[in-house]
């Protein structure tokens, strides 16, 4: 199987932790990761698990969905919900071959929310797509452990041929230096002016979707950090120099 994470930021109830592991281990996955999780580890979590030990066992707990996905070449969020600054929208068969397909590349993470309040939209930044299961629009919520059942099966589909997985065209950044760029990026427009600081969040948001868009590797980032210190420490003007030739 491929190196796919399955992420759950701050879940409430450490039984559904275990049917969550159930159900990974069916579908052949056994990386899991909890996020900030509010009880764990836990007898009832290993009650429900059901014979899936050694995946709790194996969990990695983490304080925040930026250690989770730090070495991450690619990051699906589900949510029930639109987002005000959207993200290119996946089912959960799309999301699965899409997420098989950047597996190649490297490690990548799939983000389920807590149980009754789902992502918040810091956590969402964190994702290049958004994934949503086409349920009856009339009652949208999925138990936690059925969502994660839903797209490990979607997984082992595209893993066994039945689903098309696409290639990437090329290995993206890890998401720890793409963060380190965007911190470098708005450092920048904050001291140049650019930043609204009565909204500086809304602002880096839509900037980090639009890169995310792009997929940068780790040379493309470079490149824009470079482009980054110039405005920060600008090469003084050759002499004779008459300005870039940009025909």
């Amino acid at each position: 199987m491929p190196d796919i994470r399955i992420i759950l930021v701050r879940p409430q109830h450490p039984g559904n932790i275990g049917a969550c592991a159930r159900a990974m281990k069916n579908m052949g996955l056994k990386n899991l990761v909890l996020v900030a999780p509010q009880r764990f580890p836990a007898e009832e979590a290993v009650a429900r698990a059901a014979g899936a030990d050694d995946v709790l066992a194996a969990a990695a707990v983490v304080a925040d969905v930026s250690a989770a996905v730090a070495d991450c070449v690619f990051v699906a969020a589900t949510s029930a919900r639109a987002r005000t600054i959207a993200l290119p929208p996946l089912d959960a068969r799309e999301a699965a071959a899409t997420l098989c397909g950047h597996a190649r590349s490297g490690p990548v993470g799939l983000l389920f929310g807590a149980e009754r309040t789902g992502l918040t939209n810091e956590e969402v930044d964190y994702a290049h797509a958004l994934v949503q299961i086409p349920v009856d629009p009339g009652f949208a919520s999925l138990n936690l452990a059925a969502a994660v059942q839903i797209l490990c099966y979607e997984i082992r589909c595209s893993v066994q041929g039945a689903v098309p997985i696409p290639q990437p065209d090329h290995r993206p950044a890890p998401q720890e230096a793409f963060n380190r760029f965007l911190g470098h990026l708005e450092q920048v427009i904050t001291d140049i002016g650019f930043l609204n600081e009565r909204h500086p969040r809304k602002l880096m948001r839509r900037l980090t979707r639009l890169f995310r868009r792009a997929h940068p590797d780790d040379n493309e980032l470079q490149i824009l950090r470079g482009i980054l210190n110039a405005v920060q420490h600008p090469y003084p003007p050759r002499k004779g120099a008459s300005g870039p030739d940009n025909t």
